[in-house]
């Protein structure tokens, strides 16, 4: 099979990113010296500055990652959680019946941060501040804008100009946006970042004294404190079309911090995938999985008709259960060992036919009453409603085509260890810049909804379920692979896709990565305003015409796009000593480097 790019092969390390300046800063941490979750820090703090549109300080981050001196599979989780004051019946009060998609009353916690010092203190050997250097160095002396930042730009530049001055000033010279390829500075980052470095320098100890006294900056220092006096002090445009203030307190800030927990997994053939539990996407990835087990996914043309209506038929089904039964399981009893059972995907599979189903029904648990936002289908035509407002999934063209939002991060060292994230949030877009740090905060509190009694209704102390979801696959029992893709709901539709192709087709990373993609649309986005098209099936352009025309003739609304536009995928693996990487072509940013 053409691919665009050779698989990339080595020994040494391996990183492969959404852009290849992050993909440089991790690889330079590996050549220095340092080890996978050193050069996966510096790699996400890197997006953070070159990928504004994608994620930013103020965002979050899960991660999975295995240490090879523990020989132990953890799940980082970096997804803050709701204010103390995010009650459903506050966010009534107000007049809502849906937690808007941009502005300061979608914040939550910001949790990368705590998220990336964790592992660099917990499984790290560099310092701070010498994590932090690439970061710097890109926010203060420049970095290139590529045509998506210039475009997301130019999407809000009215907001910004008559609403959200603090963004202006940020991101628009004399009133304009930056012009593609342009070197662009954000001189408020390099600034926080480095007071965050002195603070972890000026720390009497050890490694991790600096790495205490940068967290307590921001959590409990002037981080906090700014993020807490912009929330209560300025009230701002949101996608409601009224102007709202913060509930994000410095509290709220001091009371959250990083944790570990073990990931969810599934065995398909001779592979177990790992996942983030169901207050992400994640297990979803896995029940399309245990859905598709008992297909002849072999034999079937991997852009044959046949391939893609029955992924995207267990894809619906999958999807449906995640949009019952998914929420946060520190708060709420998700039954996850029954969503993945055998015999629950067997009835479950039985409504697969040979023509597309026209349902979004969750299957049936005793003791569990599932819930389905039946105006999402009305809702699909207002999403154009909210554009110039910021609402929307981000980077998501306003005609349709699907370039996916956030980033992320794929390392492997010479050592064993393997990291995969999936950064997001605190997009430029996503809410007004605080003046005194630069950045601004998450809008993740929009996946919560406000209606009372669902797995998902948001609250005090809760994690939205969110959409990002990285990848870890074992192979034979041995840790083999860390992938995955930005995209929102697509994620664990193009990452599957991806992985099917890798252990059905038997197609490289690199191949695999490049095979036309596809997804659905047929569930409720979790963007606001959580709109769903059902029936609808996207392609790429390369995708066969036979294929397309067959879809068609049962049944599915096909929109075709362009030949190189679904998936962000990137990945890498280790097996025998031999570490391999691949990264996306499409959208001219991603790469992987290997030696």
């Amino acid at each position: 099979m053409f691919t665009t790019r050779p698989e990339l092969i080595g020994s040494f390390g391996a990183v492969a990113t959404t852009h290849w300046l992050a993909s440089a800063a991790g690889m330079a941490i590996l050549e220095k010296g340092g080890n996978a979750f050193d050069a996966a820090a510096a790699t996400g703090f890197t997006l953070q500055v070159v990928e504004p549109h994608l994620n930013g300080p103020g965002g979050e981050v899960p991660m999975i990652i295995y240490s090879a001196r523990e020989d132990r599979i953890r799940v980082v989780c970096g997804q803050g959680t709701a204010p103390a004051a995010a009650t459903a019946q506050a966010y009534r009060d107000l007049g809502l019946d849906l937690v808007p998609g941009t502005g300061l009353l979608s914040a939550v916690v910001p949790g990368a941060f705590d998220a990336w010092l964790s592992i660099v203190r917990d499984y790290g050997t560099m310092s701070l501040p010498e994590i932090l250097e690439p970061a710097i160095y890109y926010a203060e002396h420049g970095f290139p804008i590529v045509p998506r930042i210039n475009w997301t730009i130019d999407s809000v530049v009215e907001l910004f100009r008559d609403e959200w001055p603090s963004s202006a000033a940020v991101w628009l010279k004399n009133g304009q946006p930056p012009e593609d390829g342009e070197m662009f500075t954000t001189p408020g980052i390099a600034e926080t970042y480095k007071r965050i470095a002195n603070e972890a320098k000026s720390a009497n100890g050890n490694r991790e004294a600096g790495i205490a006294a940068a967290r307590r900056a921001w959590y409990e220092g002037f981080v906090a404190e700014s993020i807490e006096d912009f929330c209560r002090d300025n009230e701002l445009i949101d996608t409601s079309g009224e102007r709202h203030r913060g509930l994000l307190t410095a509290d709220d800030m001091a009371n959250w911090q990083a944790s570990y927990e073990d990931p969810v997994t599934y065995g398909y053939h001779d592979y177990t995938v790992c996942k983030v539990g169901p207050w992400s996407q994640g297990p979803v990835f896995l029940q399309q999985l245990a859905l598709l087990s008992d297909f002849d996914l072999d034999s079937m043309d991997p852009t044959g008709p046949d391939f893609v209506h029955t992924v995207i038929e267990c894809a619906k089904l999958a999807f449906a259960d995640r949009e019952g039964y998914y929420g946060d399981p520190n708060l709420v009893d998700v039954p996850l060992e029954t969503l993945l059972s055998k015999d629950y995907n067997d009835r479950r599979r039985a409504g697969v036919g040979r023509d597309a189903s026209p349902d979004l029904i969750p299957g049936e648990i005793p003791g569990y009453t599932p819930y389905i936002d039946e105006t999402a289908a009305g809702r699909a035509n207002m999403v154009h409603e909210f554009d110039a407002l910021g609402g929307g999934e981000p980077t998501i063209a306003k005609h349709g085509n699907s370039d996916g939002d956030t980033c992320h991060v794929d390392v492997v060292d010479r050592w064993g260890n393997m990291v995969s994230a999936t950064p997001s949030g605190g997009w430029l877009q996503s809410s007004p810049a605080i003046p005194d740090l630069g950045f601004c905060l998450s809008n993740r509190a929009q996946m919560f909804w406000v209606k009372e009694g669902l797995p998902a209704t948001i609250g005090p102390g809760k994690r939205p379920r969110t959409t990002l979801t990285p990848s870890f696959a074992m192979k034979n029992g041995k840790p083999y692979m860390a992938f995955g893709t930005p995209g929102g709901d697509k994620q664990d539709q193009w990452s599957l896709v991806f992985f099917l192709h890798h252990v059905h087709h038997k197609m490289d990373l690199q191949a695999a990565i490049d095979c036309p993609s596809f997804h659905s649309e047929h569930f409720p986005s979790s963007f606001f305003p959580r709109e769903s098209y059902p029936k609808r099936v996207v392609v790429e352009g390369r995708m066969p015409e036979a294929t397309i025309k067959e879809l068609r003739k049962r049944g599915h609304d096909v929109v075709v796009e362009e030949d190189w536009s679904l998936g962000r995928v990137s990945a890498a693996s280790l097996e025998d000593g031999v570490i391999k990487a691949a990264a996306n072509p499409r959208g001219k940013q991603g790469y992987a480097i290997a030696r």
